[in-house]
């Protein structure tokens, strides 16, 4: 997916300019110009701002629509609907299913060595739980920070400050659930 096209796309759908687009995620115009030409690609937080300043959930950001006429039970793993931008060492978020369709979202996260949710905090509204099912990951939920490692999980009230990091030596994975849908 171009992120920086469809970034630009919707920004100035909604008539916003990259300055004011910046100063309501609390960026610089140069980065939102830079994420634009895809010169670089935002972390999972700072692109969370830039949707929430426009606003618009990263799932409809990243959506592909469902047949709508068709109720769908089953997806295959490429049929899930990649939340974040994915690329070498970043983290990957994919989701199943078309949350404008579902008051639940369930995300299978792929954390790198070394890759994380970004230097802030995110927070919104809704509940969030997960299980870690290979590797290990330090959850920072309101201050508090544990190292989660296989069937350990996490269940807390998402408008308290989260980071995510993968500060372990292989590749984490967590399936999470989050309600109601907000990424």
């Amino acid at each position: 997916m171009d992120i920086g096209h469809k970034l630009k796309t919707i920004r100035k759908q909604r008539g916003l300019s990259q300055r004011e687009l910046a100063a309501r995620a609390g960026l610089t115009n140069g980065t939102i110009s830079l994420i634009e030409m895809n010169r670089t690609s935002p972390s999972v937080a700072s692109l969370k701002s830039l949707l929430d300043a426009i606003p618009i959930s990263m799932a409809e950001f990243f959506s592909t629509l469902e047949n709508s006429n068709q109720p769908k039970f089953f997806y295959a793993a490429e049929e899930f609907t990649e939340v974040s931008p994915a690329s070498p060492g970043q983290v990957s978020l994919r989701q199943l299913g078309n949350i404008e369709n579902h008051s639940l979202q369930v995300l299978h996260e792929t954390y790198p060595p070394g890759a994380d949710t970004g230097p802030e905090s995110l927070s919104h509204q809704g509940e969030e739980a997960g299980i870690v099912i290979r590797g290990s990951i330090e959850v920072t939920v309101d201050g508090n920070v544990s190292v989660l490692n296989v069937g350990d999980g996490y269940l807390f009230e998402s408008h308290l400050p989260h980071r995510f990091r993968n500060i372990g030596t292989v590749v984490c994975e967590v399936v999470s659930a989050c309600t109601p849908p907000s990424f």
